[in-house]
């Protein structure tokens, strides 16, 4: 047996106990596939994440991301937890880390400042639009009433810049009272053969403010009741509502987590780039324990 150190930080916040929780492996050579989901299931957070080294020495680190279930391509809150960890280790050169994932390449910017560290992540991917759902759907599978869901900006639409997320737009009292329908989600996966079995739903609310929004994710099928802060579910809103404007650019402070007791805050820019939309997404974090796991 070996003993391989691990860190948890609270990813979206400035302050302990808030935002979203991440267990990272900084070191992670010598476990298999199997020892790495066995240990992302035992922790039971929403992802948790192994750093192995980088197939190109040009890149910081290969990382691998699990959540309760699976392996994930891409997500977001584990890539500025990461981004966060190695930065303590001094492992970022000349302020960027670059990780290796499933999704591409994805490049963490690290600032230091008395605050303490604050990384942004890139998107890996552009933005990239697939099915429509109908509201009821969406409804149903958040305990909603049809009328709940919102759909003159745009439909319930499956978005990816790296992982899929079906995003909806909802009544601020919507927002609040939505829990999810496990049996709801599992048909509705059923009748989507493109989501390969998987349905994550983000739910939002803009505000009087159009630069600030109210979020709330949820992902029951990856055991997942409720996320929260999802910073993959935030960069593929951005670019989404980008594309309703010609502007340019958007930035939104996106809060999430506030119904779960976990008030998070998501930095969030959108803008136009030659290969399609882009976003990036930042946020504090907060070192909350340190230990050792023998596999």
């Amino acid at each position: 047996m070996k003993s391989y150190a691990f860190v948890t930080v609270d990813v979206f916040t400035e302050r302990r106990f808030g935002g979203n929780p991440l267990a990272v492996f900084p070191d992670a050579r010598g476990l298999s596939v199997a020892e790495m989901q066995s240990l992302a299931a035992e922790f039971n957070l929403s992802e948790t994440t192994f750093v192995l080294p980088p197939a190109d020495p040009a890149n910081s680190a290969r990382v691998r991301i699990f959540n309760r279930a699976h392996e994930m391509a891409f997500a977001g809150h584990p890539n500025v937890g990461t981004g966060y960890v190695l930065a303590q280790h001094g492992r970022d050169k000349g302020g960027v880390l670059r990780f290796e994932e499933l999704a591409g390449l994805v490049e963490v910017k690290v600032e230091r400042d008395a605050a303490g560290v604050l990384t942004t992540i890139a998107a890996p991917q552009p933005l990239s639009l697939g099915a429509k759902l109908s509201g009821d759907t969406v409804a149903a599978c958040a305990g909603l009433a049809p009328t709940d869901v919102l759909v003159a900006a745009h439909p319930p639409t499956v978005a990816t810049v790296g992982i899929p997320f079906v995003l909806a737009e909802v009544t601020a009292a919507a927002l609040a009272r939505a829990t999810p329908n496990l049996a709801e989600f599992r048909a509705a996966a059923a009748r989507q053969p493109e989501l390969a079995g998987r349905l994550s739903l983000y739910l939002y609310v803009r505000d009087a403010n159009p630069r600030r929004i109210r979020a709330r994710m949820f992902a029951p099928l990856a055991n997942t009741w409720e996320d929260p802060a999802t910073g993959s579910a935030a960069t593929a809103l951005a670019p989404l509502l980008l594309s309703l404007t010609k502007d340019e650019s958007a930035r939104f402070d996106i809060e999430q987590g506030v119904e779960m007791g976990r008030p998070s805050l998501l930095r969030v820019e959108a803008r136009r780039a030659p290969d399609g939309l882009r976003a990036t997404v930042g946020g504090n974090c907060v070192p909350v324990l340190h230990g050792e796991a023998t596999v």
